[in-house]
């Protein structure tokens, strides 16, 4: 291809890539949904957008490397103190009985429905038994189901991945073996690969943890050395043995979000741009590697074939693993309707397709179009059925707000209480002993020190809470947590606001949400509180007191709107106001 060719093929994976996303974000679908079909009509309208003539032998390495450095990122998200009890039984169980049950089940349906030898039916059978983070995640994000719940689907799509590429690259060297010897030690040959993986992991760990703890580099030189790091140690281990990159990857993610020793900066915007666009770029490349002409003969057995792994396999998966533990039946039934397909299917397909239709293997030409057509089939089903599916089961978090108040001061719990009182599920968190202790008796729910740990560590998201309000006399801290938490909930973070004469390092001069407005700060709720003011509830259509400042509005839905220093949100019927008001406190807390 001349440089030219070379220029407007990369330019237009990248715009479509991008372009899809940004389509997908606005049409509130899985990005996924738009990217496939998009890749594959570039590739047959755009000879200029073929991966293969783009970057020929390289492709195959950049796509393991790629998909290495989006599982990285999914091990920052597992923290291990919440994988336990029946959760992690569920979760051991998804991966080891859903790989045997669905690589067998896999291999027997595709060899009467797709046509195939058996050597190639097992490559399938082996590349379907992945689900994945990348097409998981974001659909969970759209469904809300409960913390439980969403952590055990988080997590098998986690973990399965790297076991199903290392399983597709064993499976892909007995196969192409004539006499397929090399079958019977298969279980040898994945402990080997695994125990490389985690050794290139724990390598990987200890160079970030000397990169950290020694040498101390700062949070942007640390966002690229984590990549580097990924990179060097996954491209190394790739080749000793094909495909343990991945496993090396998830195993530095997990070191990075559980060892107390690893003191990594929170992760920066740029680290989840990367990644967001590495899936655009990959998932546009390898759909525009499927031709027409290759889905001619494939597509009604592909779809059945999806059928089956969707009405049979995945249920019979979910039985299985579920058995015997205290998940209710709504959870299971969920379970065994969420099981699509991601990158690590469509690049495995990719990378190991082409190899059997040289060695002549029968039916290995339809191995990528076969994969191509499950992954589009499962996730456009699982994406518009599991919201509606998920509510009648009854296993959605409740749509009502769930805001988390730091600070334990006398006015921040009264707020809580007026919250509470309101009908929201309100968490709080302080960090001396007489404000908990202040909190417990007010009757709302203390949040566990590491719950925000976890969160500021980059290494999970507050699971349920849609809302984080800094609230303490300490501005500084307010400001820099707002920020450092930024991203890690559903919804916003706010602070409030510092004084206009603060001596802080930090607050007078950062952005951010602020709460209430400039007026409204620390001191100011103090002395108000102490001259006998109180947070009080009232219908929202009611006229406010002299002298009181509205804080919140609490929507008839359960949503509730702040009053910041930019907006101050319209009441509508049916809302409850939340205000600072003069006089009505008891020696127990607001009197409504």
């Amino acid at each position: 291809m001349t440089t030219n060719q070379v220029l407007v093929g990369v330019g237009l994976i990248v715009v479509l890539a991008v372009g899809s996303q940004i389509l997908a974000s606005r049409l509130r679908v899985p990005a996924l949904i738009v990217l496939l079909p998009v890749g594959f009509a570039a590739g047959a309208l755009i000879d200029d957008v073929d991966p293969e003539r783009l970057l020929g032998a390289a492709f195959s390495p950049l796509v393991s490397l790629a998909v290495a450095v989006i599982l990285y990122d999914a091990g920052l998200g597992l923290d291990l103190a919440r994988l336990k009890g029946h959760t992690r039984r569920v979760v051991v169980r998804l991966i080891w009985i859903g790989v045997l049950i669905t690589g067998l089940l896999g291999t027997l349906l595709s060899v009467p429905l797709l046509g195939m030898s058996w050597r190639a039916a097992v490559m399938i059978g082996a590349i379907l038994v992945v689900s994945g983070p990348t097409v998981v995640g974001p659909l969970l994000s759209f469904v809300r189901p409960k913390d439980r719940l969403q952590r055990v689907l988080v997590w098998e799509g986690s973990l399965i991945d790297p076991v199903g590429g290392v399983l597709g690259a064993l499976v892909f060297h007995a196969v192409v073996s004539s006499s397929g010897r090399h079958l019977g030690s298969g279980t040898t040959q994945f402990l080997i690969s695994m125990g490389i993986g985690a050794a290139g992991g724990a390598v990987g760990a200890g160079l970030l943890w000397v990169l950290f703890r020694v040498l101390r580099i700062g949070e942007v030189l640390g966002t690229t050395a984590q990549l580097a790091a990924v990179i060097g140690v996954a491209a190394m281990c790739d080749v000793l043995r094909e495909d343990t990159g991945l496993i090396a990857a998830v195993m530095m993610g997990l070191a990075v979000a559980n060892l107390s020793g690893m003191d990594v900066p929170a992760r920066r915007p740029f680290f989840e741009t990367l990644v967001s666009l590495i899936l655009g770029l990959l998932f546009i490349s390898i759909s525009a590697t499927v031709t027409p002409h290759s889905l001619r003969h494939v597509v009604l057995p592909a779809l059945g074939l999806a059928a089956l792994l969707v009405l049979v396999v995945r249920p019979l998966v979910a039985a299985a693993s579920t058995l015997g533990t205290d998940l209710t039946r709504g959870e299971r039934g969920f379970i065994g309707w969420m099981a699509p397909r991601g990158i690590v299917a469509a690049a495995t397909a990719s990378t190991f397709s082409a190899g059997l239709v040289a060695k002549g293997i029968g039916g290995a030409s339809k191995i990528l179009p076969a994969t191509f057509v499950v992954i589009t089939a499962t996730v456009t089903l699982y994406g518009l059925t599991a919201a509606p599916l998920a509510r009648r089961l009854g296993v959605v978090r409740p749509s009502r707000s769930r805001p988390l108040l730091v600070g334990g001061d006398p006015w921040v719990v009264d707020l809580g209480v007026a919250l509470k009182a309101a009908g929201l599920e309100v968490l709080m968190w302080a960090g001396e002993e007489e404000q908990r202790e202040r909190i417990r008796r007010a009757g709302i729910e203390l949040a566990p020190g590491e719950l925000l740990g976890a969160a500021t560590g980059g290494a999970a998201e507050l699971e349920g809470v849609t809302a984080v309000y800094f609230l303490t006399a300490e501005d500084d801290f307010n400001a820099l947590a707002a920020v450092i938490l930024r991203g890690s909930v559903e919804g916003t973070v706010h602070r409030l606001s510092a004084p206009a004469d603060s001596q802080g390092a930090v607050a007078p001069f950062i952005g951010g949400e602020v709460l209430f407005g400039p007026d409204l700060t620390w001191p100011t709720f103090s002395r108000r509180y102490q001259e006998g003011a109180a947070v009080l509830g009232q219908p929202a259509g009611d006229a406010l007191r002299p002298g009181s400042d509205l804080l919140f509005l609490v929507r008839r839905d359960g949503r509730l709107d702040p009053v910041t220093g930019g907006s101050t949100p319209s009441p509508r019927p049916g809302d409850t106001a939340v205000l600072l008001g003069p006089g009505g406190r008891g020696a127990d807390g607001p009197v409504e």
